[in-house]
């Protein structure tokens, strides 16, 4: 969206903070296929057969992945895309057009299976259109192969990336150079990517749709990632204007730090627990830095991103060991891989609808050698007996049953080989869906703790695509049904006896934070960044308050009196400068 100065872009505000910096274009990358003509045949052929074979080996993987579940109808697709590249009609048209034409092999790889792509794209019926973008992908992957590359893009340091739509992948990728902020053309406030950035405490507005028509590189850029702004080239006023926020800003967080040591506790003596959630090994650093409670949540899945495989059980070990030893002697949850949906794959598994499909522990249940190394792993890290262990997208009690089973069945294989673990292992489950939510009685009588994954709650609720900007507005945490929901949840958990926290977005959400300790919540999982603000918060309410609070909105019927009740109540009570940023 595009305001009425033309050097002001208004999107989502994704990640809080500000930064200011040069911008760079960010565009995928897409092989160039050279038309040259070849010197040695023979050696062309040696390469297209090298790069057919790792194509092969690419989507054996795939295949591995995706047969048990889908059965060989579903994963025929994968099967068929194999047998393509070995259709030795295909295979030696293209052979033998390398040797009578002489021409680069990703040339006529490219030429050629496009004729079979134009073919199928000009049908009539949907699913061969469909089919065609599955020869798409073998074709740009047989180009890569023969160019020997992965698709992974160079950045310079100390840049405002401006992109059309950004990955996690590339989230992680891009703040190991020290990336100052994000902008994006798409992308809703709970993408994943957005929650990387949040993690990583780098400002990011999202959604802006005309970012990358409108942003030149090099353009000097100003993210306000407060209140969801870009300006592009700002004048000396405004760049004085925001490099005094900025330094107002870091002023602040060192009064912040000097409650790093004191409890999150409230004025009439209410304790909260204020965990970290943990996506990236460098994100340790500010965990500790932060004097964070425990580690509520350890995404897995994404600590992995960057391989090209599933890492086996000696390398998840390890990584497991060295968190588990760091945060010692407090506790860590660690999640089971929670992939498929929006998250990340090693693999490139197209379903029609992946946040209703194979993902999370359906996925896992379903590729037993999968669930069982990582199990395997987290037992042998958990000999300190800090480590509690936590499943993904539950919404049956049999995917609970049937997890323990094969926990139970990992532990008598570690007895059997004398190595040592915790045999009493906590064992919870992320409460994101509906159904577990109305269950959740059932599902605390056979766990150990629960904790609330907001995100897909929110968006399984109200039947919102968390990541679509187009009906981003209509993802609504304060709507009165996810209000009486965790209201549900939480005292529920409570009557059982067992523990339960949250660990999604929500609860980074400064304005929450009093009605969510008011619903009854004695512990919170954030981005380790956001800690210090927590407390500061908690430190400045009483318990009784957020009671009061958290009843008034129970009975409120619409998002819109909800959210009015807790920014008054936070205006009023929270008495800070800080507020004026968000």
């Amino acid at each position: 969206m595009i305001d009425k100065q033309e050097n002001i872009l208004k999107g989502i505000a994704a990640a809080p903070g500000i930064a200011i910096a040069r911008a760079f274009i960010f565009a995928k990358e897409k092989e160039a296929v050279s038309h040259d003509n070849v010197d040695n045949v023979e050696e062309a052929i040696q390469n297209l057969d090298n790069a057919l074979e790792q194509s092969k080996k690419e989507l054996r993987k795939i295949f591995n992945l995706a047969v048990d579940k889908l059965g060989d109808k579903r994963a025929a697709i994968f099967e068929a895309q194999i047998m393509i590249l070995d259709d030795p009609i295909l295979i030696n048209t293209i052979k033998d057009r390398i040797r009578k034409e002489r021409k680069n092999p990703e040339y006529i790889v490219e030429d050629e299976i496009s004729k079979y792509i134009r073919i199928m794209s000009e049908s009539n019926e949907p699913y061969m259109k469909e089919r065609s973008h599955d020869i798409e992908d073998i074709k740009n992957r047989i180009i890569r192969n023969l160019k020997k590359k992965k698709w992974k893009s160079r950045i310079t340091s100390d840049v405002i990336v401006v992109t059309s739509n950004l990955s996690p992948s590339d989230t992680v990728l891009f703040s190991r150079v020290n990336v100052k902020g994000y902008v994006t053309d798409f992308g809703g406030l709970t993408s994943h990517a957005a929650i990387i950035a949040r993690s990583l405490n780098i400002p990011a507005v999202v959604g802006l749709h005309e970012a990358t028509s409108r942003i030149k590189d090099g353009d000097l850029l100003i993210v306000d990632g407060f209140h969801g702004q870009v300006f592009i080239n700002p004048d000396d006023k405004l760049l004085n204007e925001y490099e005094k926020k900025i330094a107002k800003l870091c002023e602040y967080d060192e009064e912040l730090m000097k409650l790093r040591d004191l409890p999150a506790e409230t004025l009439d003596g209410k304790e909260i627990s204020l965990f970290a959630n943990l996506d990236l090994s460098e994100e340790m650093t500010f965990i500790l830095h932060n004097c964070a409670n425990g580690i509520g949540l350890v995404r897995t899945e994404q600590l992995f991103e960057e391989y090209e495989v599933f890492p086996d059980e000696d390398k998840q070990y390890e990584v497991y060991k060295k968190i588990a030893e760091q945060i010692y002697p407090k506790i860590v949850i660690i999640r089971a891989f929670d992939i498929g949906g929006d998250k990340v794959l090693p693999v490139d598994l197209h379903e029609p609808n992946p946040m209703l499909g194979w993902r999370g522990i359906r996925l896992l249940l379903d590729n037993p050698t999968l669930f069982k190394t990582q199990i395997r792993a987290v037992l042998r890290a958990s000999s300190h007996k800090n480590i509690w262990f936590m499943l993904p997208m539950i919404s049956s009690l049999q995917e609970v049953i049937q997890s323990k089973k094969i926990i139970e069945d990992c532990k008598n294989e570690l007895h059997k080989e004398g190595k040592t673990f915790d045999k009493h292992i906590p064992i919870g489950i992320m409460i994101e869906v509906p159904s577990a939510a109305v269950l959740t009685r059932e599902f605390a009588n056979e766990v150990d703790f629960l904790s609330i994954g907001t995100n897909d709650l929110i968006q399984y609720l109200l039947a919102v695509d968390r990541g679509n900007d187009i009906v981003s507005g209509q993802y609504q945490e304060f709507h009165p049904a996810v209000i009486r929901t965790l209201h549900h949840i939480i005292s529920e958990t409570k009557k059982a006896g067992k523990l339960v926290s949250m660990c999604g977005e929500m609860a980074a959400d400064p304005v929450a934070v009093p009605l969510l300790i008011g619903l009854g919540l004695d512990s919170l999982s954030l981005s380790a960044a956001g800690i210090p603000f927590h407390k500061k918060i908690i430190r400045s309410l009483k318990y009784d308050d957020m009671k009061k609070l958290a009843d008034k909105c129970l009975q409120l019927k619409s998002e819109n009196e909800i959210n009015d009740t807790l920014h008054e109540f936070f205006n009023k009570k929270i008495q800070d400068k800080i507020k004026n940023f968000y």
